[in-house]
């Protein structure tokens, strides 16, 4: 967000290339504790794991989604800040015509952006794996990316195709058990998948119109 509001930097390149700093950062603090001389599996965490409710498991997480969920939906469709938000991410010139601090509105939405991805890995290491590894996130990142443009930006959206795209992965995942395929073959069907609903925004947003040639007997 400093270097965004500072040099105008590209958010989305900086913070895929800090990840990189973090991931290594990660891994210095967690290598001997997560995975002990002598042992190939990482050690589950002694202390800090999320308690069953109700015994579910994973019932305490998903409620964590939907109130985080419903908040942000609120947040930016209701409030002041969120008007703002959309407003600089529409036009930034627009927002300082108006008065708006763009600086402040993207330091403060980036803040917001970095607390709930810090408990979404929260729920993930707590609540999911009970382990802390350097590839915990798994290239979830990416996903979540996919998955909000896919939901339009849109918080309630997003639960839905967020859905959809573990059942395309599970799908497939077991559509290469079932078949005996390559493990990866699961990944290609899934990115096939995605790859026509993402080409279908094209023909949603554009119409092909094609203009015919006029003759001279025509303009006549």
């Amino acid at each position: 967000a400093y270097f965004k509001t500072r040099f105008n930097s590209n958010e989305t390149l900086f913070t895929l290339m800090m990840n990189y700093i973090a991931i290594q950062i990660v891994a210095y603090f967690t290598l001997e504790w997560s995975m002990p001389k002598g042992s190939g599996t990482p050690r589950p965490l002694e202390f800090g794991q999320l308690p069953a409710l109700f015994g579910q498991k994973y019932l305490i997480n998903i409620l964590f989604v939907v109130v985080i969920t419903v908040i942000m939906y609120i947040y930016l469709k209701y409030s002041k800040q969120g008007y703002e938000i959309s407003v600089v991410g529409e036009s930034e010139n627009t927002a300082k015509y108006i008065g708006i601090n763009v600086k402040k509105v993207i330091l403060r939405t980036m803040a917001i952006s970095g607390a709930v991805c810090g408990i979404a890995g929260f729920l993930l290491v707590a609540g999911t794996d009970h382990s802390l590894k350097s590839d915990t996130a798994g290239g979830r990142g990416f996903t979540a990316i996919m998955v909000s443009w896919l939901g339009k930006f849109n918080p309630l959206f997003m639960i839905l195709t967020s859905l959809l795209i573990v059942f395309l992965q599970k799908g497939a995942s077991k559509i290469s058990e079932v078949y005996q395929l390559n493990p990866s073959f699961s990944d290609i069907i899934t990115g096939i998948i995605i790859f026509f609903i993402i080409g279908s925004e094209f023909f949603i947003n554009y119409k092909i119109k094609l203009n015919k040639k006029e003759t001279e007997g025509e303009r006549c």
